[in-house]
């Protein structure tokens, strides 16, 4: 694969890091953005920012985001479906909460997946090489614009 990107929405470094060692014990050496609250994975994907001038035509082939951000994880995805640039990119909620509330705004504003984060290491890592294996081989990803 390359030039294939997921984008990490997350203020744990903790869950960071095991979502990284995931991918790599599963031998998905893929790119990871990482953005630890909403404005800064808004500021990546439109290119504002301190991401000014980057080519937004090179979108992630998957957003992880997590809800309890400092900056509003629905806000996120609120406006990731409201523009044009970024409504097909797949969204996967990933997050500790199980309130259901929070699967029904999720889905409601256009997430594709909800995963609750496991709270065992074994599990957590399980999970997050599976969410890499569907989102990155399997999945067939909308076509990029151009």
């Amino acid at each position: 694969m390359k030039n294939e990107t997921i984008m990490l929405v997350d203020d744990n470094p903790d869950d960071e890091t095991l979502m990284l060692r995931a991918l790599k014990k599963n031998n998905l050496m893929i790119e990871t953005v990482v953005a630890r609250d909403g404005v800064q994975a808004l500021d990546y994907l439109f290119g504002e920012g301190a991401h000014a001038g980057r080519d937004t035509r090179e979108m992630a082939r998957v957003a992880l985001l997590d809800l309890k951000l400092p900056k509003d994880g629905l806000g996120v995805l609120r406006r990731l479906r409201a523009d044009d640039r970024t409504r097909l990119l797949p969204v996967v909620i990933l997050t500790s909460s199980n309130e259901d509330q929070d699967r029904i705004n999720s889905y409601g504003l256009g997430a594709n997946s909800y995963v609750r984060k496991p709270v065992d290491f074994d599990t957590f890592v399980a999970a997050a090489a599976q969410l890499g294996l569907y989102w990155m081989v399997l999945n067939e990803a909308p076509p990029r614009r151009v």
